[in-house]
């Protein structure tokens, strides 16, 4: 693109190659590869000064959060709170599922097409000019960090809430000096390449977003790692207090808006870092929670309202696929086809994998009692039944599950596939079929929710082909299967859709080494039809789709169904 560096605004460039500029810095070392973080970190500062923020981002009101598990929920539901409470908010979480738009909110929405490209080439422009052997053009986050400055500046937000990209103390997000508080969320063994391999090391990551005399506040941790934490925030004289997690109670009878268990913890920590906010910036008397909770009353209606209305694309989300049914003419085919409900979670580590099993168990189980007297199938493990359940809306339709799944190559799927199947059939929910797929997006390339879609069968599946038999050995037992034993699925032949009728009486053969219980399809847009394929030729059945394992796999989804 000849004209990259000289864009200025909409009229001369077009969303899609703004796109393309912002997919130039994306640099083409391996994921993981933890090289000169200082230094870069160190550029940080003088991209700031380029762009002439070095005097307003102090001014910023700044909530910081960093942590493994929950940091993106956390953001959302203070962003939430604290518009409710009537103030100007700015949110900036990664990663975007569809549209890079979707990483800066300003009051709730996503920030529009035509201020995202006026600040992308002020920005852009502007570090262009400025490029010297000692100061090459940012990195891709770093670009998306410094952009979020601008933007939260130029719109003039009360507050911002920033959650961090990777790990804390060298995260593009900690040029940020003094935030008026500071979060931790739920730490764990993850990104350990960069971050180091004990949860201590973890942990001294993420407190390095302390700052001197900042309070702070993190949720319950393992003594190793809250350690640390106290630590570090003993050194820099700094409060940190540990926010409990939230009382249903509290909510006077309201749902969080963030589905899961695990999202009252985030919801109590959110609680706490808004409260801070609001009296280090002299709104105390406003909205005084800590006085209303130690007199045993309810949350203000603010804080209710924004836990309550919070949402997170990709995070425990419930699609229901209507396409499956457009194409009906008359209300009298109301049980033509059969219901397509996509259930999409992001989880991608073990602990989150966890949480994604548990609130896909109890969302399936919601609508339907367990009606263990009848067998309307059998379940893909041998030996095993698997009880089919009728519906409390008073359809006769047969819940068929399915897993489609697919994650980085720098995940152990040998932690992440176990922990998922066993934490749902220990709730009694097991799956008719797992599918295999790789994403459509790539970490080369940054798209937007126009970009074309390929349904492109000639990617290499050899990834794919080594989670078909982990989860294969899960089912059958490690002796069962070898490695390139499995008779993989043509890469144009979809799976048969016999399993939705019942007809799984055509068991896995291990002589012949063919598996009905999994597939690998290369396609995720062929995926995607052979489910709407598989509900409308079979009224009787309720397909609900587990995907997870990947945010890009969720984002593809989400971008596929959209359409």
């Amino acid at each position: 693109m000849g004209n990259k560096g000289n864009c200025v605004g909409q009229s001369v460039c077009s969303y899609e190659e703004t796109m393309e500029a912002l997919s130039s810095l994306i640099t083409r070392r391996i994921r993981g590869d933890g090289s000169n973080r200082v230094g870069k970190f160190g550029l940080m500062f003088k991209y700031v000064k380029v762009l002439g923020l070095e005097d307003d981002l102090p001014k910023l009101k700044v909530i910081h959060i960093a942590g493994t598990k929950g940091k993106g929920s956390t953001c959302t539901f203070s962003e939430a709170i604290l518009r409710e409470c009537g103030f100007r908010t700015g949110l900036f979480t990664s990663p975007h599922l569809i549209d890079v738009r979707e990483r800066y909110r300003i009051n709730g929405l996503d920030v529009s097409e035509e201020k995202f490209l006026q600040y992308f080439w002020d920005c852009w422009n502007q570090l262009k000019e400025n490029v010297t052997e000692d100061l090459p053009m940012p990195t891709l986050f770093q670009f998306l960090s410094l952009l979020a400055f601008k933007i939260f500046i130029s719109e003039k937000v009360d507050v911002a809430i920033l959650e961090v990209g990777l790990g804390g103390k060298l995260d593009s997000t900690n040029v940020v000096k003094e935030p008026v508080v500071c979060g931790i969320t739920s730490l764990g063994m993850d990104h350990m390449e960069i971050l180091g391999d004990t949860l201590g090391k973890i942990a001294s990551e993420k407190a390095g977003i302390f700052k001197p005399r900042v309070p702070a506040f993190t949720v319950p941790q393992l003594s190793e790692a809250m350690d640390v934490l106290q630590e570090r925030a003993s050194e820099l004289m700094s409060s940190l207090e540990i926010a409990l997690p939230l009382d249903p109670e509290n909510l006077n009878g309201m749902k969080l808006g963030l589905a899961g268990d695990h999202q009252f913890i985030n919801a109590g920590l959110a609680v706490a870092l808004c409260r801070c906010w609001l009296q280090k910036t002299g709104h105390s008397e406003e909205f005084d929670t800590n006085m209303l909770i130690k007199q045993g009353k309810l949350l203000p209606e603010a804080f209710l309202k924004g836990l309550s209305t919070a949402a997170l694309p990709g995070r425990a989300q419930i699609v229901h696929d209507e396409s499956v049914k457009s194409d009906k003419s008359s209300e009298s085919e109301e049980n033509t086809y059969g219901d397509l409900i996509f259930y999409l979670d992001g989880a991608h580590s073990p602990e989150s994998m966890e949480a994604c099993a548990r609130w896909f168990s109890h969302a399936v189980s919601e609508n339907k009692y367990a009606n263990k007297g009848e067998k309307d199938g059998e379940f893909v493990r041998s030996e095993k039944i698997q009880y089919d359940c009728k519906n409390l809306d008073g359809s006769d339709k047969i819940s068929k599950r399915i897993l489609l799944f697919n994650c980085m190559e720098v995940r152990d799927p040998q932690q992440l596939l176990p922990q998922l199947f066993h934490t749902c059939a220990s709730h009694g929910v097991h799956f008719s079929k797992a599918i295999f797929v790789p994403s459509i997006s790539t970490y080369h390339k940054v798209d937007s929710g126009s970009s074309a879609i390929p349904i492109d069968t000639s990617k290499d599946v050899s990834w794919q082909a080594t989670l078909q038999r982990t989860w294969e050995r899960i089912i059958h037992g490690k002796d069962a299967i070898s490695n390139g034993s499995l008779k993989t699925e043509n890469s144009l032949k979809l799976p048969s859709n016999g399993f939705a009728h019942g007809k799984f009486s055509q068991k896995c053969n291990f002589e012949e080494k063919q598996f009905n219980c999994s597939a690998i399809i290369p396609s995720l847009p062929l995926t995607i039809k052979w489910l709407r394929d598989c509900a409308k030729e079979n009224p009787s059945i309720r397909v609900q789709v587990l995907v997870t394992g990947s945010l890009h796999l969720v984002g593809d989804v989400l971008k596929l169904l959209r359409r």
